[in-house]
């Protein structure tokens, strides 16, 4: 398959915020070139204190976003989103794009992508990767091949935050727009006794079908190819929906009909800029606000139905 790279730069000081907006793009992945602290990470990280000229040569001033996408989607889709969130955040950049193959953008994730903690219980590793268990937390190993959904993104990582509060041992999950897999499969790690993964994209469900195996949880999680519930039957305790904000005010119309009597809904994936939408949208369809979430200009909320 073969990838168009977006290359945006941005000032530093905004880096934490263009790259969150840059990674709900597409569901793929970025990486981040930023060399503002070089020296002090090379001391911390690599235990050196003799650089490459050429690293020492970097503009410390700008990073620069690299945003992967595949041929069937659609880059300047992608172009008119960065250029609407970064105008409305105030954030100067330039973009520009060029043509790679999926090997390369496959390595650049296997680079970036470290084994992390979350919450109180949770640690997740990629599936390349070994992780040194002090704390005996449950572990979900994650591949992300072409999929959203490693977990450090602001948004994932409030959502399993969430889950790990949430998930009560027996209960049943429905994940739209799962992308990895990673929020179905970490509910059944966490207690859940199945959860349903809903993606409109074949190779995300394909990737999170083999995130399941990797997690030996296959028995428990099934994953289908469907525009947000289409496909779906059934009512659950918990849906999650970690998705951008346009499609979560889509969502709230018939969401209510997967929901158990006393459900949640959880929804991340909304820009601060983007919030007072939602919540509106989301009172006016007869959701309260149980809790919201903040972190790094995402939001996320755990919603009851009235």
């Amino acid at each position: 398959m073969n990838w168009t790279e977006i290359t945006v730069k941005v000032p530093v000081l905004h880096s934490e915020t263009a790259a969150a907006v840059a990674n709900m793009t597409v569901p793929y992945g970025i990486y981040i070139e930023d060399y503002s602290d070089l020296e002090q990470g090379a001391e911390e990280i690599a235990h050196i204190d003799l650089i490459d000229e050429e690293l020492v040569l970097k503009d410390r001033n700008t990073a620069i976003i690299h945003i992967y996408i595949s041929e069937c989607d659609n880059a300047l889709e992608a172009f008119s989103f960065l250029k609407e969130r970064f105008e409305a955040l105030n954030i100067p950049f330039e973009a520009a794009s060029v043509g790679v193959d999926y090997k390369d953008w496959n390595e650049n994730w296997k680079k970036y992508f470290k084994a992390f903690e979350v919450g109180e219980r949770l640690a997740v590793c990629p599936s390349w990767e070994k992780y040194e268990n002090k704390e005996n937390r449950t572990v979900l190993q994650i591949d992300p091949g072409a999929a959203f959904g490693t977990g450090t993104h602001a948004t994932t990582s409030l959502c399993l935050s969430v889950l790990e509060s949430q998930i009560k041992d027996g209960m049943s999950v429905l994940d739209i727009g799962s992308g990895s897999g990673i929020l179905a499969i970490a509910s059944v790690l966490l207690g859940a006794n199945n959860a349903i993964g809903v993606d409109i994209d074949a190779q995300s469900v394909k990737t999170a079908t083999e995130n399941a195996e990797i997690n030996k949880v296959s028995d428990k999680v099934k994953f289908l190819v469907g525009d947000l519930a289409e496909k779906i039957n059934g009512k659950y305790d918990i849906v999650c929906a970690n998705i951008v904000a346009d499609v979560i005010i889509r969502l709230f119309g018939n969401v209510a009909d997967y929901m158990k009597p006393n459900a949640k809904l959880i929804i991340s994936g909304i820009i601060d800029i983007r919030a007072e939408e939602v919540e509106q949208e989301a009172k006016a369809h007869g959701f309260n606000i149980e809790k919201m979430l903040e972190r790094d200009n995402w939001r996320a909320y755990i919603l009851t139905k009235n």
